[in-house]
């Protein structure tokens, strides 16, 4: 089976331009667009209705949101109302959320992994026309009930990076996104999702596992590696102790970085950042470096690889890039 492509956008910019973005992107070829949901940016469902009547063949989904800043039911008739809008082509990403995020607005982030299974099963409940009457340690609904119902399934893509989260979406999820561009991430994640497919009596082919990686591309492999400084530098200065000794990154570093992301001093951060951390954080450098390194993710049991930020030196002339050099070398 081919690799899908994918490629994540943050609304950052206006409808128009981000929209603008989105068609280019499935003119070269991607058939994932994923679209962040962040409270300070542009509204996510607004933004993927909009590119929904733009597009025709993309498959378009949120990347991710969660049930804590929107309740399940609403996510349901918001993916659903896509769905309709899109002829059947909305896709749901859904994750715990970001700890940092939801403080901002005096959001707990208590109990992720029965919220997520519990978002989950009301979600497909919803979809599937049922009256839902629901008692759980998070969510309680009493005859609740879309007022109409999906024309076709929609996949839920669970967005996952510890053990506990990747082994549910083994059990629940159509797929799963992994905020990751090395393969030793994939070969430590892929084992518990499936662990937990086996559990829920499923193969591990049934999903779709999608490395949410940091891509810089250019036909300089030195402005390619510069373009994803601080974007890597955000990702040491977030990423658990387990992980940053995984790859082996240096404690001065992690201190340094996090040290000048404190101060506001972002460039700064982007200094900081080691060679190392670039490669393990990122994938990043010519077409053909990039491509041996998505070959290498693919042997790791990756079968679609979304493309995020920043993507290269310049937005646009990368995703042309990645259009004519990088998708068809798998296809």
């Amino acid at each position: 089976m081919a690799l899908k492509f994918g490629i994540e956008f943050v609304p950052a910019t206006s409808v128009d331009s981000l929209v603008s973005s989105i068609v280019q992107a499935e003119n070269v070829g991607f058939d994932y667009v994923w679209v962040t949901d962040h409270y300070a940016n542009r509204c996510v469902y607004i933004a993927l209705a909009v590119a929904a009547l733009n597009t025709k063949r993309v498959k378009l989904g949120t990347g991710v949101t969660n049930p804590y800043h929107i309740h399940p039911a609403w996510t349901a008739a918001a993916i659903a109302t896509l769905n309709e809008v899109s002829n059947g082509r909305a896709v749901l990403g859904l994750g715990p959320g970001d700890r940092s995020t939801l403080g901002q607005l005096g959001i707990s982030l208590s109990k992720p992994l029965t919220t997520v299974r519990e978002a989950v099963e009301i979600i497909r409940k919803l979809w599937a026309g049922e009256s839902v009457n629901f008692s759980g340690d998070v969510f309680n609904l009493k005859s609740a009930r879309l007022s109409f119902k999906p024309a076709t399934r929609i996949p839920i893509y669970i967005g996952a990076q510890g053990p506990k989260m990747l082994e549910l979406a083994g059990v629940i999820g159509d797929g799963v996104l992994i905020n990751a561009s090395h393969p030793k991430d994939f070969e430590f994640a892929v084992k518990y999702i499936r662990s937990g497919a086996e559990k829920a009596g499923r193969k591990l082919e049934e999903i779709d596992v999608a490395a949410y990686a940091a891509l810089s591309v250019d036909e300089d492999p030195a402005k390619a590696r510069n373009a994803a400084r601080i974007v890597v530098a955000f990702i040491v200065a977030g990423s658990p102790d387990n992980v940053l000794e995984r790859h082996g990154i240096k404690k001065e570093e992690v201190e340094a970085v996090r040290q000048a992301i404190a101060k506001g001093d972002i460039p700064g951060a982007g200094k900081a950042v080691s060679d190392d951390s670039i490669n393990a954080f990122s994938v990043s450098g010519t077409p053909e470096e990039c491509i041996s390194r998505i070959e290498q993710l693919i042997k790791m049991g990756v079968t679609q690889f979304v493309a995020g930020s920043p993507l290269g030196p310049k937005k646009k002339a990368a995703i042309e890039v990645i259009g004519r050099k990088i998708i068809p070398a798998f296809k």
